[in-house]
């Protein structure tokens, strides 16, 4: 795999997603089928280590907001790079809002995917994120890299804030705080996760994350 992460449009990440690169001869390859908002993640680890075995699909990010369609994406996904000759396929997605619906398609179609209720978790670490959730933050919401970058397009617009000067309070009143759970140290990242707390009028916490427990799925995948 070959792509740059910083070549890749947000934008693009979040409306269609990413085709896999064509390659002639996939036997001896990997796919990752992950959602766009991890592409740049994903992108950034495979590069690092070394994984060029390892080619990379992402639907777009836009379906956080519609859950209910993620399986049947991604079982068509997953069906496709079978047809494709692709023989092994790891799923990039937690559970995402799906009840389960995802780990039942996973499971009919014999892949596996990386542990955890959604993406904030496994960055943070499932098990450190569960303890935290016992112990209170219910109450926060959660921006990755990618959603500071695209908070007006997949959280402002995308749920409708901006369509009424009630929306915000209506969706968010039952929010604190804003955790930015950051996956690079990038002060203008940090800026845009700031300026949305300050929008939602929220208060603000950064945690430096790095990639979690997805840096772990990757290696076991790369192992294939």
């Amino acid at each position: 795999m070959h792509l740059d992460p910083k070549t890749i449009n947000d934008d693009t990440l979040t409306e269609t997603g990413l085709a896999a690169t064509s390659v002639a001869d996939v036997s001896g390859r990997v796919l990752l089928l992950a959602c766009g908002a991890l592409a740049r993640e994903i992108l950034a680890l495979t590069r690092l280590n070394g994984w060029s075995h390892l080619d990379l699909a992402c639907l777009p990010a836009k379906l956080h907001n519609e859950p209910q369609k993620i399986p049947d994406a991604v079982r068509a996904k997953v069906r496709d790079a079978r047809a494709r000759g692709y023989t092994k396929v790891y799923v990039v997605y937690a559970d995402c809002g799906t009840g389960g619906l995802l780990d039942k398609v996973c499971a009919e179609e014999g892949v596996e995917r990386i542990e955890g209720p959604h993406c904030y978790s496994f960055f943070d670490g499932n098990e450190a994120f569960a303890e935290r959730s016992e112990a209170g933050e219910i109450t926060s919401f959660y921006l990755t890299d990618f959603l500071a970058r695209q908070f007006d397009t997949l959280i402002w617009a995308g749920l409708g804030l901006n369509r009424h000067l009630d929306m915000p309070q209506m969706v968010f009143g039952n929010y604190e705080k804003i955790i930015y759970l950051a996956q690079t140290d990038d002060p203008i990242l940090e800026a845009k996760a700031r300026a949305a707390a300050n929008r939602l009028g929220l208060a603000f916490e950064i945690r430096t994350t790095g990639y979690g427990d997805l840096a772990g799925f990757l290696a076991t995948a790369a192992k294939e």
